[in-house]
């Protein structure tokens, strides 16, 4: 007779669990303490510890964080700076994704003479310092009439990401089968055809991995929207840093703990809901080849 499986974990598996519960609470320790250090007021902030439960709701710091913080001499809150990155995030992440999928598709599947040596020169913006890139970029900019623009930032997004995209899509399309290819060009199917018929509708995985990637590094990002943005261009991240650094007669901690976490939840959202598709397409191939 077989024996039955035990219905009780292991020995083993229970301490494994124990480990990433520890490192689980470890990580989510910083944003426990933010969220709970926005709902108190300033006296129970200085009367109570930075971990412990507030007595009340108070949703007064979030309503001043979105509608009347000052940061710096502008007392409009975070939202004007929330919605410029939403304007620069969103065009930005959809270009910078479409074009990395075309290069992809050209370079995996439509190769020509010199094809390996251009995507291995391609491969140096993976690398290179954005830093290096600042002067050139803002000569380019100004060039172009864009500078301290949401436009001007959605271009220099796409052409910092486009390394990246491309280096993912051409890796996942490498995987798949010439056959499929050869047999549409025998049928007669253009390099359109082909691209929206066939390879678009296997990219799936690799679509939501080059998403998910570029919102995060744009979302987040501090360089260029300090150095390209404008007056009225300021993305969500240089508005918290302005904010966090505005000096005032008593530290407003709450504000400063709501500004972060709203800065930070399109990310935190995207993540919760579209991560498994993440590791899905990252275990598809996004990073092979």
């Amino acid at each position: 007779m077989t024996a039955k499986p035990s219905v009780f974990p292991s020995v083993g598996r229970l301490l494994v669990y124990g480990v990433l519960a520890l490192a689980t609470a470890f990580f989510l320790l910083p944003l426990y303490a933010m969220l709970v250090t926005s709902f108190k007021d300033a006296e129970e902030i200085r009367s109570t510890s930075l971990l412990a439960l507030p007595a009340t709701l108070n949703w007064s710091a979030w309503g001043t964080t979105w509608q009347s913080a000052c940061t710096g001499v502008d007392c409009n809150g975070l939202r004007p700076f929330f919605w410029n990155s939403v304007a620069m995030a969103v065009p930005a992440v959809l270009i910078s994704t479409v074009w990395g999928a075309l290069n992809g598709y050209v370079l995996s599947l439509w190769k020509f003479r010199g094809s390996d040596t251009l995507f291995g020169l391609l491969l140096f913006g993976v690398f290179m310092p954005f830093q290096v890139v600042l002067l050139p970029m803002s000569q380019v900019l100004g060039w172009l009439g864009l500078s301290s623009s949401i436009t001007g930032l959605v271009l220099v997004h796409c052409l910092a990401g486009l390394a990246g995209t491309t280096l993912f899509f051409r890796n996942y399309y490498a995987a798949i089968p010439k056959e499929l290819v050869n047999a549409a060009r025998m049928d007669g199917a253009s390099f359109w055809q082909i691209f929206w018929r066939i390879v678009l509708p296997l990219s799936t995985p690799i679509i939501m991995v080059t998403l998910i990637w570029q919102f995060t590094n744009i979302w987040n990002d501090f360089l260029f929207g300090v150095v390209f943005s404008g007056t009225d261009s300021k993305p969500v991240t240089v508005g918290l840093n302005n904010l966090a650094n505005t000096s005032s007669s008593v530290k407003a901690y709450n504000v400063d703990m709501a500004a972060a976490i709203i800065a930070g939840l399109p990310t935190m959202v995207i993540y919760v809901l579209a991560g498994k598709f993440f590791v899905r397409g990252l275990t598809a191939g996004a990073v092979k080849g």
